[in-house]
């Protein structure tokens, strides 16, 4: 579970900080916001693997931002922070596609403990997906159901290469139509979702970063291609066009 990326999302500046002390101290990445437009910015930037949401937060309440995040993100692991003896708001978190729930004031051992259960399942269901797709190109994989790009190094290991949520998508678009012709609009339009306004401001700015990432030489780059007057290419056996 070491490297696992969790965001906490609480308006209690000084229970974020102790979550946040003793989750990185169990191994994980954490990430602490405190209300749902925080939470919209920092997850167009990275990728996480579990939510961790207070219900009663200002503005968009948690049950509405687990429904909004649900509906996007069907893979991410979720655990609502609820008032000890609500009931109905678990219920309705349960409801909404939260995978579990932890009543305040509670023992943060106890949520680690979730946190694990919760991991484990959604890495055991991922693991049994019959249809999992994967792109290979280089040295490159580039895994579209757990939305991960990773490298092989000098000893044949897959090491994770970071990409920001915005990054990942554009890359995804131009890996379904490989060998096909793209333009700016025809990205956008591909792209379209959560992150489309991030599309719409730097294209060319992603495009740049992508070939820093899996390009041996960027400037003249294999793998993404740059079609004169028109947009971009993307050519997996990494052959450079005439």
């Amino acid at each position: 579970m070491e490297n696992k990326r969790i965001l906490i999302v609480d308006d209690d500046l000084r229970l974020r900080e102790l979550l946040k002390k003793f989750l990185t101290q169990q191994g994980f990445k954490v990430t602490c916001v405190e209300d749902g437009s925080e939470m919209d910015l920092i997850m167009m930037q990275h990728e996480f693997d579990l939510l961790v949401l207070d219900i009663m937060l200002p503005g968009e309440d948690g049950l509405c931002l687990c429904k909004r995040v649900r509906s996007e993100l069907p893979n991410v692991g979720i655990i609502m922070l609820t008032a000890k003896g609500d009931d109905d708001d678990k219920i309705i978190g349960l409801e909404l596609g939260a995978d579990d729930y932890v009543a305040k004031p509670f023992n943060p051992k106890e949520l680690v403990a979730r946190i694990h259960a919760i991991l484990r399942r959604k890495q055991t269901a991922s693991e049994n997906t019959s249809n999992k797709q994967v792109i290979l190109f280089g040295d490159f994989t580039l895994d579209l159901d757990l939305r991960r790009l990773q490298q092989k190094d000098t000893h044949q290991t897959l090491i994770d290469i970071d990409l920001t949520t915005a990054e990942f998508t554009l890359l995804k678009v131009m890996a379904e139509n490989a060998h096909r012709p793209l333009s700016r609009d025809q990205l956008m339009t591909l792209s379209k979702g959560r992150d489309h306004s991030a599309f719409d401001r730097s294209i060319d700015m992603m495009i740049s970063r992508l070939r820093k990432l899996i390009e041996e030489n960027p400037s003249k780059p294999n793998y993404i291609q740059t079609v004169w007057g028109h947009g971009y290419v993307f050519i997996p056996e990494g052959k450079k066009q005439a």
